[in-house]
């Protein structure tokens, strides 16, 4: 048993720093798949990319757009293409460092839960988390990562739901952290939302790494393989289902940070808390509103998490 627990702790620092680094490549590859995706414009608009991301934000936080095709032909029409930019730069610098949090945080997690299954088992070699644990890990990433998500994602939506030409409040995002504290300061003004943030972010990546390392697991054990030997488009394939069931275990949580953080202050502040701006929803618009802009995610998310999980574990094998 000793033996098997000096295994799990070897090397832990140089571990978790491959960890990091390999996360760091997953949010290179979000970055580089995730920022434009296909959507196709119908009628007197000519077919375009735009970015998924804004017009999954706008059906959230407002009732002016019938669907994802109306919303992003109305900004291509209104505000042009450079407002499908709105946002973007914030997430291109900090996405990077949130997934190597995500996954630095979950593998440590990982390795307590299996000091902690190796010592109470009495066991030989080190023993695999259960389910509960593995959704207890990425719960614990998502909890991580919120103090630099939720600023990032704050910065993000006021950016991308700002009024257009002169009446937009914010000039880019140093402009926009600068302004959001002057309200109520850091933690009532910059990290607005952070409450249900923490809610999304430890179910969403309890969910994500949950059902990846599910598929995982079942795969190497149906074929009698090992789990390096898993080919790199199986790993993609779980990774984008994954991804897809990252969002559909954890999206209403996300309709209600995005409300709360493009809310006015002052005498304009719509919801006074989380638990009012659930109620409000639910009374204005029913199941239905805790729904709203779910189809351009689901779209955006299913490449996205493919390429992260791809990257993250070719990468690993690289440097183990």
């Amino acid at each position: 048993m000793a033996d098997a627990v000096e295994e799990i702790e070897a090397h832990g620092f140089t571990r978790t720093l491959k960890d990091l680094s390999s996360g760091a490549a997953g949010g290179v590859a979000q970055v580089l798949i995730g920022e434009w995706s296909p959507v196709f414009l119908h009628g007197p608009i000519t077919p375009t990319l735009t970015r998924l991301d804004i017009v999954k934000v706008r059906l959230q936080t407002t009732t002016q757009y019938t669907n994802a095709l109306d919303c992003a032909s109305k900004i291509l029409k209104n505000e042009g293409a450079a407002a499908f930019y709105k946002g973007t730069l914030t997430p291109l610098i900090g996405i990077g460092a949130c997934v190597s949090v995500q996954f630095g945080a979950f593998h440590y997690a990982r390795r307590a839960f299996e000091r902690q299954n190796t010592l109470s088992s009495n066991a030989l070699t080190p023993q695999p988390l259960s389910y509960g644990q593995y959704y207890a890990a990425g719960a614990f990433a998502g909890i991580a990562n919120t103090l630099l998500s939720s600023p990032i994602e704050h910065i993000r939506i006021r950016l991308q739901t700002q009024p257009h030409g002169a009446g937009r409040l914010y000039n880019g995002p140093v402009d926009c952290i600068r302004k959001l504290s002057a309200h109520e300061g850091v933690l009532r003004g910059l990290y607005r939302g952070t409450s249900v943030t923490w809610l999304r972010e430890a179910q969403a990546y309890g969910v994500w790494f949950l059902a990846f390392e599910y598929m995982m697991n079942t795969d190497a054990r149906r074929n009698n393989v090992e789990r390096k030997e898993i080919p790199t488009w199986k790993v993609a394939l779980y990774g984008g289902l994954a991804g897809e069931a990252l969002w559909l275990g954890s999206y209403p949580f996300d309709v209600i940070k995005s409300k709360m953080q493009s809310d006015g202050f002052g005498a304009q502040q719509k919801y006074s808390s989380m638990r009012d701006a659930f109620a409000q929803t639910w009374r204005g618009e029913g199941m239905r509103g805790f729904w709203k802009g779910l189809g351009p995610t689901l779209l955006r998310a299913m490449p996205v998490s493919a390429g992260t999980f791809a990257v993250v574990e070719m990468t690993m094998r690289f440097i183990s």
